[in-house]
């Protein structure tokens, strides 16, 4: 067991019940879906300090969808600092939390993430197709009939977590922003274009990718900006979480190698990857992108130019792939390693010393800590 209080963060259905329930099988367990476990400490939060000294259980509970209750995190701090105990605190949204100026225990609790399966978790099992087009989320990756279930997945999102949090105003309006949003997936956010389509103001879509955001749907990529020898672009970029979600709010069908839109979720899976990663190791690398303002970027840099990484969907690398990571590597002498992420059938590098790596080669070498 944890020696710590911590929060898991992830996404609704990356599993977060299920490794709790096995990880702390004699906890305690308050399970805030419920609804008559949300009635009453909603009601009453001061009861879990006294039922757990009622029944005198381990020093050890789980409770589920704190964010459903905030007040609770109270009698959480209270029962760390005087009856020593410990807490797994479970959510798919940090919003109510942060937002609700709820007590996050004042650094007396660590933040943890789940995500979505990574090749690493697969093992044999991983094929890379099907999770660009089933996404990483592990029922739609095991299905064989992933639509009927991400139809599902959108409808509840909209109705559990935006709709019975009170996040909008106007429910069909941001179901209709969903599917704008999913088209700027990978790419530089024109909020002007998007509150145009959609019949709302600039602050309002940046209030709907800020619920985005704090709902675990998405995440933004910051730009490198640190001594820049040209001009660079400053904003940051804009993923999904998991590919099978922005796939169906696309309505992009099935996704080919060889073709543009698979060329994007490529990208996508490599970030998923990178952040997973970073996360479970504990590496606390920063991630980011380098752009000109030209058009000529890099996808991910890791730290401050430790390494470079560009994820290509090709099966040949010509020359004009390795623009990007030649451009970088002008403008920051002091870059360290430079890899070209891709399909290709066999690693190899180049007379300029960059590393093209096949996609199950990369995703072997960064689980066996060898790329950052």
């Amino acid at each position: 067991m944890d020696e710590e209080t911590f929060f898991l963060w992830g996404p609704r259905q990356t599993g977060k019940t299920t490794l709790l329930r096995a990880r702390y099988p004699d906890s305690l367990w308050i399970d805030l879906l419920k609804a008559e476990e949300y009635r009453r400490y909603i009601e009453h939060p001061e009861w879990l300090r006294q039922e757990i000294d009622k029944l005198g259980v381990s020093p050890h509970v789980v409770i589920d969808e704190v964010q459903k209750v905030p007040h609770l995190l109270d009698e959480v701090h209270w029962l760390i600092e005087n009856r020593g105990m410990r807490f797994a605190l479970c959510g798919s949204s940090a919003r109510k939390v942060r937002r609700g100026h709820a007590n996050l225990l004042g650094g007396r609790a660590i933040r943890r993430e789940l995500f979505g399966l990574t090749s690493a978790e697969l093992g044999e099992d991983f094929e890379l197709d099907r999770l660009l087009n089933h996404g990483a989320l592990p029922r739609h990756y095991l299905s064989d009939r992933p639509h009927r279930l991400l139809d599902a997945y959108v409808s509840g999102y909209l109705k559990e977590e935006v709709a019975a949090e009170g996040l909008v105003r106007r429910l069909p309006t941001f179901s209709a922003f969903l599917e704008v949003a999913a088209l700027s997936d990978t790419e530089l956010v024109n909020f002007s274009s998007i509150a145009r389509e959609c019949g709302v103001s600039n602050q309002t879509i940046r209030a709907y990718f800020q619920i985005l955001e704090d709902t675990l749907l998405a995440t933004w990529l910051p730009a490198y900006q640190k001594r820049p020898k040209r001009r660079v672009i400053r904003s940051p970029k804009f993923y999904f979480n998991d590919l099978g979600v922005v796939n169906f709010l696309a309505r992009r069908g099935e996704l080919r190698q060889g073709s543009e839109l698979y060329g994007k979720a490529f990208e996508s899976w490599c970030l998923h990857e990178l952040r997973a990663y970073n996360a479970y190791t504990e590496a606390y690398a920063e991630l980011s992108y380098w752009r000109l303002a030209s058009g000529i970027e890099v996808d991910f840099i890791i730290n401050h130019m430790q390494v470079a990484i560009e994820a290509k969907s090709a099966r040949k690398i010509q020359s004009d792939h390795l623009k990007g990571l030649r451009h970088l590597r002008e403008d920051h002498p002091e870059l360290g390693r430079c890899v070209l992420l891709c399909l290709e059938d066999k690693a190899r590098k180049t007379p300029d010393g960059i590393e093209i790596l096949p996609a199950a080669d990369f995703a072997r070498r960064l689980w066996d800590g060898e790329i950052f």
